[in-house]
């Protein structure tokens, strides 16, 4: 194993999480996912025992993950790092784009089809077909022609949706949280599962960071390693988590 796919360190990494499908399982609709309450104490012992050096990076809204994520308050990236709160708290917010235009553009197909359904985000919008896979292509289509009289906004492929969000990425970011503490100075670890996640990938392999892309499930992807599912990702985790604290203990009995 070379250096760059060392496994994880929590006293030399900053670690960056997605949600969906990757810490927990995808659901037919976005507001039935489930959260384990393992998986929040999970969470709060690796913030604890990284120095806080702990994100999530998702396509959700903050105050969704704050929902589900409760009690914890992580520092955040939100609709794919158009929103974003930092460590110490501060919520940096970038200029986007009005939805409401495209969503009217969006409106009849929507309306003709019970499987469809629209998310409205703060300057995005994400049109899910998990109940109508067969409709994929006529929901790429109509995004893409509703995005023509639109240039402030990047179409996305993901898991059964296909969404318009603004011209930020995951990899700015996880970018911006590296410029600050305390995530600054660490090897960066990302863990995604859908297309949304390869900027992630490709900033923290770059030649600069030297970090590692961990891809959840099927697919191609530049990510240097991979698990099968949300349940591996928290083994994974767990396992880490076990060997941080195994090694802080045995260091506190040796200065005993």
């Amino acid at each position: 194993m070379t250096e760059q796919t060392r496994p994880y360190d929590f006293a030399a990494d900053a670690l960056f999480l997605d949600f969906d499908g990757t810490l927990v399982d995808l659901a037919p609709h976005p507001e039935e996912i489930v959260v384990p309450p393992e998986l929040i104490t999970l969470l709060q012992q690796i913030q604890q025992q990284s120095d806080g050096a702990l994100a999530i990076v998702s396509g959700r809204p903050l105050d969704q993950l704050d929902f589900f994520l409760a009690p914890l308050r992580l520092p955040l990236a939100g609709v794919h790092g158009a929103e974003r709160r930092a460590a110490d708290g501060r919520i940096i917010v970038q200029p986007v784009a009005d939805v409401h235009h495209l969503r009217e553009r969006l409106l009849p197909l929507v309306d003709a089809h019970d499987g469809l359904q629209l998310e409205i985000k703060r300057g995005a919008l994400a049109l899910h077909y998990r109940h109508a896979p067969h409709l994929r292509q006529r929901c790429i289509d109509a995004m893409l022609d509703a995005l023509k009289c639109d240039p402030g906004f990047t179409m996305l492929n993901g898991k059964m949706v296909v969404e318009a969000k603004p011209h930020v990425n995951k990899g700015d970011a996880v970018a911006a949280f590296l410029r600050e503490a305390p995530f600054r100075g660490r090897r960066p670890v990302f863990i995604g599962d859908d297309a949304t996640d390869e900027a992630g990938f490709a900033l923290v392999q770059s030649e600069t960071m030297r970090g590692l892309g961990i891809k959840v499930g099927d697919g191609a992807s530049q990510a240097l390693a991979r698990v099968a599912d949300p349940a591996a990702v928290a083994g994974l985790l767990r396992q880490a988590l076990d060997a941080s604290l195994a090694c802080s203990s045995g260091g506190e009995r040796e200065e005993a």
